[in-house]
């Protein structure tokens, strides 16, 4: 049972009153007060995010108006909620006594003493030894000025068998403990006149003199601790610090003898040494607060040179520490270099001994690099630690994937998939673990980092749910964070959620959650405009377990995500020096720049994956992205541009033939043209033109090309024409990035059907892609060549459309340079290549008779056709092999091609069928079986020899279906073997007299093979991928009919048996497929 909220607690939906000094810590109280002791859980999370936020809170200098009993009060009911047993949560307790006590400059009155004090001894007393330092600090800062209060205490600390006495005697072991609890006696001994001194049987044992400290009544204690500070920086200055009115100087310190109080250690409140060269290994996690804690609590410390406390042993010992932290740094940045530089099938090989894995019942945690990342007591090791664990974690999506534990494993042995599930469950934990745990902000960047690396690899959609909800529930309140690099990571956390695997259910429904406190029910996000109170609305409260169980009931909520991140972006921030850089000036009234940047990050990863919660904000985010683009700073307008890259892309998403978003679900095309309209008044056509920014001008190219083509056409003319112009005009541009974008965005605008049916703009085109398909730069090439390839895709269109009207009155001499322009891209880069060869083969289908007898285009056409055969046969990649044969199959269609009878037929099909039976890559084999079969006349098959060649290299491969050493081929060995048996059963409708011998041979003595696969092929069909528009089972049954129609038909010389041979075969095998179909058994 989680902590529960009662009467009085604030309310989900409630605005509340503005903020005023100490409302954040009276808010916070108020929430602590609200909840009962509870075991569970989800108590313990909400209690320790409880704990931070109080920790990390801004306090105002002099406390914001929280009074002492405020804060006593607080401090006794975060002990009563926390047991003893929870260890984490008491050194957390621990640690915000010692803060808030420091922080608020308090001393707690007696009676809330005593149930402090006999709290924190018996946490000594029953904890595990590691939380005695933050149990110490808490002390220390509890017995401050009362030492007179703590009599019926003073056995248990200074007795004989004391715990102070234990630890300060010589024979402990640890010098840092020793240190606290010298400290936590030095403040039980200081006090005020009038204050009896300690009783006759302890003054003896603290190895401090108990000096009384005198007051001028008439001036206030605030205003001596203030003397005191300016005495100390004095003093650090190298002046010696002076004593009047008896004030705390060098009189005590003198009288410390030559005890050796480092600063480093940061023991409780009160500070008796003015050191500032403490090693940073000396203590525990909670030692690298020091610096911020010592900051703010001068005005406890006692004044004195460093050299009044050198001790050459306690020295000698903390140096110790420090060296021996520095050789773990050191051992763990070896390590990050090595893993750095080995190959990751190497590194996996060792996962187990670095990464934990779930410990048995009863067995012990196993030592690996989260060991050090929990315990160490060095902040800079354990970062270190967690620097490792995220390069371990980077790159391991395809280790991961193979984890899975959707279903409970009952097995006698534990499968490995299960192993690699149970150790990212673990690491889950240990980092959510180290995050509660941990308060210096520099590792706590680390720790969120190497989650957001984790999240990014993990194969969420095998595991079991739960494990994103744990993040994100722990890290909303680091979004708030006072340190800008947490927040920064806390962001690129939230992105990585939302982009792993999406969209995951699980994901939906946390975006789903009912708002946190303060937030407005509307679910519109227009007040952000007009209003800065939205941001303080947006302040995080833990949602309740009902809403998270029953998403539906939430499904009309605002999504806090969007709004966050909007209000980061666009309103100005609550304290503009609140945040621990000192790069903040007065002008500078938003967040940071890294913050503002990564919110801009999250929203534009929220709307690519997440697009159908993400679309009710079309307006306000598009909005959003015109304001970045409007601002000075080039990365805001950068990611503003990419942000509206994203918009247009998923209203494209939606409108494609394969959407899963039902019509009626979709943005409405008016409020597209009305998005669109408003982007191109403001302020993306200056950002095209934005010629000192070349990197935003390609953004808002690319931006540009994602405009919804049937909003498109629905925009004024002259909006339309604007776009044309701008991206006409910047393929001249000098900048490869820019000239590359607008090409890019060229190739798309071409096939919008309100364009793609102007000649004159489809020519304009041509030509700007013509000159960018010469340009130096393989980018701007590999462009050109896509859009040369989508341009030729528009020319086919327009033939089949519009017939021989388009063909005239596109320009030859223009349709020439494209065929010379696309051939000799054939011969560059394989990125440019594989267009181009696509590009080839559009245009020699293109062409008409006309063209093809003109002198000028015979040579142009022999070189293109030339360059697609070398291009097949060649060591391309796969996928340049594979448009080849694409663009061979489109030059089988144009039937005014002299196919057959050419001399570049037998070298066309010997390519093809060389490819169709050895190529490695089975999808290349496909599409060369596809273009074999597109002939449509016996002629176009060249010679009896050239189609026999033909026939047998098909049934060859039929044979060679399954061979493979590539297991990621195998997928696709049905399909293969589909395409092949179509080719054949076409090859059997064209064929002639003369042909019948090698169909005949084929059936002697590979009879068998090819029935079993043409009797699967007309069973089950099509299987696998990359076959193309699949005929229909009843098609299937009509072809093979119509082949052996096509045989019958054939006139043979006497006395020949193959046709008869022939013919008998096929009906066999339909005689087959009737009767199994009949009685509805397998073929096989």
């Amino acid at each position: 049972m989680a902590a529960v909220q009662v009467a009085g607690a604030p309310v989900c939906g409630a605005r509340d009153p503005p903020p005023g000094p100490g409302s954040g810590f009276r808010r916070l109280s108020a929430r602590l007060g609200s909840l009962r002791p509870a075991d569970s859980s989800s108590a313990r999370t909400e209690i320790h995010l409880l704990f931070d936020q109080l920790i990390s809170e801004n306090y105002s200098e002099g406390g914001g108006g929280v009074t002492a009993e405020d804060v006593s009060a607080l401090l006794v009911q975060a002990c009563r909620l926390v047991h003893l047993n929870q260890e984490h949560l008491v050194s957390k307790v621990s640690q915000l006594i010692h803060h808030l006590l420091n922080r608020l400059q308090v001393i707690v009155d007696e009676q809330n003493l005593d149930f402090l004090l006999a709290y924190t001894i018996s946490a000594f007393q029953q904890c595990s030894s590691w939380t005695h330092m933050e149990i110490l600090q808490a002390l220390s800062a509890l017995v401050y000025y009362n030492g007179p209060k703590c009599q019926k205490y003073l056995p248990d600390l200074l007795g004989e068998n004391g715990i102070l006495m234990k630890l300060s005697d010589s024979s402990q072991s640890d010098p840092d403990l020793r240190r606290a609890a010298v400290h936590c006696m030095a403040n039980i001994c200081l006090s005020v006149p009038g204050q009896p001194y300690l009783d006759e049987p302890y003054d003896g044992r603290s190895p401090i003199r108990q000096e009384p400290m005198e007051i001028n009544p008439s001036k206030p204690i605030a205003s001596k601790r203030k003397k005191a500070k300016a005495k100390q920086k004095k003093g650090q200055q190298g002046e010696e610090p002076k004593e009047p009115n008896g004030e705390i100087g060098a009189g005590t310190a003198n009288s410390l003898g030559k005890l050796t109080l480092h600063e480093g250690s940061a023991m409780g409140p009160g500070y008796l040494s003015a050191q500032s060269g403490a090693s940073e290994g000396s203590g525990p996690a909670a030692r690298d607060r020091a610096a911020s804690y010592l900051s703010n609590a001068t005005w406890k410390r006692i004044s004195s040179s460093e050299s009044d406390y050198s001790d050459a042993e306690g020295g000698l010992q903390s140096k110790m520490r420090s060296y021996q932290a520095k050789v773990r740094q050191g051992a763990l940045a070896c390590f990050l270099s090595t893993i750095k530089s080995i190959e990751k099938k190497v590194l996996y090989g060792y996962w187990s001994a670095f990464v934990p894995d779930t410990p048995g019942i009863g067995s012990p945690q196993s030592v690996s690099l989260m060991t050090i990342s929990l315990k160490d007591p060095s902040p800079k090791t354990r970062a270190c630690a967690l620097q490792v664990l995220s390069a371990i974690l980077d790159g391991s999506k395809q280790f991961l994937s193979v984890a899975e534990d959707t279903s409970d494993h009952k097995r006698a042995f534990t499968p490995f998939s299960v192993t690699i599930a149970s150790s990212i469950r673990e690491l889950h934990r240990c980092l959510l673990l180290a995050l509660v745990a941990e308060s210096s902000s520099q590792t706590l960047t680390q720790i969120i980092k190497c989650l957001a690396n984790l999240v990014s690899n993990a194969p969420y959609n095998r595991l079991k749910p739960n494990l994103l909800t744990k993040v994100w529930n722990q890290i909303k309140p680091y979004i708030r964070h006072k340190d800008v690099n947490v927040r920064v990571s806390s962001l690129t956390l939230l992105g990585a959620i939302v982009s792993a695997q999406a969209p995951l259910p699980e994901v939906q429904v946390l975006l789903q959650q009912p708002c946190s406190s303060g937030l407005t029910s509307s679910g519109s996000t227009t007040s952000w405009l007009g209003s800065s109170d939205w941001r303080r609305d947006a302040s995080y409260t833990e949602p309740s377990e009902e809403s998270t169980d029953n998403p539906a009931s939430s499904s009309g909520e605002p999504c806090w995500l969007i709004r966050l991140c909007i209000s980061i972006v666009v309103l100005p921030r609550e304290d503009p020096c609140s945040d621990s850089d000192t790069s903040c000036t007065i002008g500078n009234i938003y967040e940071p720049s890294p913050v503002r940047l990564e919110s801009l990050q999250v929203l534009a990863l929220l709307v690519k994956g997440y697009f159908v919660m993400a679309q009710g904000y079309l307006m306000e985010l598009g909005e959003v992205a015109c304001r970045c683009m409007e601002e000075t700073d080039p990365s805001i307008q950068l990611h503003g541009a990419k942000l509206l890259e994203e918009l247009g892309t998923g209203l494209i998403q939606q409108y494609k033939a394969e959407s899963t978003v039902p019509p009626s679900q979709r943005v409405p095309v008016s409020l597209v043209v009305m998005f669109w309209a408003m982007m191109l008044n403001g302020p993306l056509p200056r950002a095209l033109q934005n010629s000192q920014h070349p990197t935003l001008q390609a953004s808002s190219c690319d931006a540009l090309s994602s405009i919804l083509p049937e909003a498109f056409s629905s925009l004024p003319n002259d909006r339309q024409i604007l776009c044309i112009t701008l991206l006409l005009g910047l393929n001249h541009s000098k900048n490869p990035l820019v000239k590359a974008a607008a090409a890019r965005a060229l190739g798309v605008y071409v096939l919008f059907s309100c364009l793609r049916q102007d000649v004159m703009f489809v020519a304009d085109t041509a030509n700007a892609i013509l000159m960018s398909l010469h340009d130096k730069s393989p980018n701007v090439r590999a462009k050109a060549a896509w859009s040369l390839g989508n341009l030729t895709d528009t020319l086919i269109v327009n033939m089949e459309m519009l017939g021989q009207s388009f063909q005239e009155e596109f320009s030859g001499l223009l349709l020439l340079k494209m065929l010379r322009s696309a051939t000799e891209a054939s011969r560059d880069k394989d990125k440019v290549k594989s267009n181009a060869v696509r590009a080839l083969g559009n245009l020699l289908h293109f062409l008409q008779p006309y063209h093809i007898v003109k002198p000028r285009f015979t040579e142009t056409i022999e070189e293109a056709i030339q360059a697609l055969i070398s291009t097949v046969l060649s060591e391309a990649t796969m996928k340049v092999r594979w448009n080849a044969c694409y663009a061979l199959g489109n030059v089988f269609k144009n039937s005014a091609l002299p196919l057959g009878t050419a001399p570049w037929t037998a070298q066309a099909y010997s390519a093809l069928t060389s490819v169709v039976k050895s190529c490695k890559n089975f999808k290349v084999r496909i599409k060369s079986a596809t273009a074999l079969s597109i002939p449509d006349k016996r002629e176009q098959y060249g010679s009896v020899e050239q189609y026999a060649q033909i026939w047998n290299a098909l049934v060859t491969a039929l044979q060679k279906s399954e061979d493979t050493t590539d297991f990621l081929e195998f997928k696709y060995c049905a399909s293969l073997r589909t395409q092949i048996c179509q080719a054949l059963i076409h090859l059997l409708s064209v064929a002639s007299s003369s042909d019948l011998m090698c169909i005949q041979e084929t059936v002697e003595h590979s009879g068998d093979m090819v029935r079993l696969y043409i009797l699967q092929y007309l069973k089950s069909g099509v299987e696998g991928d990359d076959t193309g528009s699949a005929p229909s089972p009843q098609e299937r049954d009509k072809m093979l009919l119509e082949a052996l129609e096509h045989i019958r038909g054939i006139q043979e010389s006497s006395g020949d048996t193959a046709k008869k041979a022939i013919i008998v075969y096929l009906e066999g095998i339909l005689t087959i497929y009737t009767n199994a179909s009949e009685s509805c058994v397998p073929l096989l």
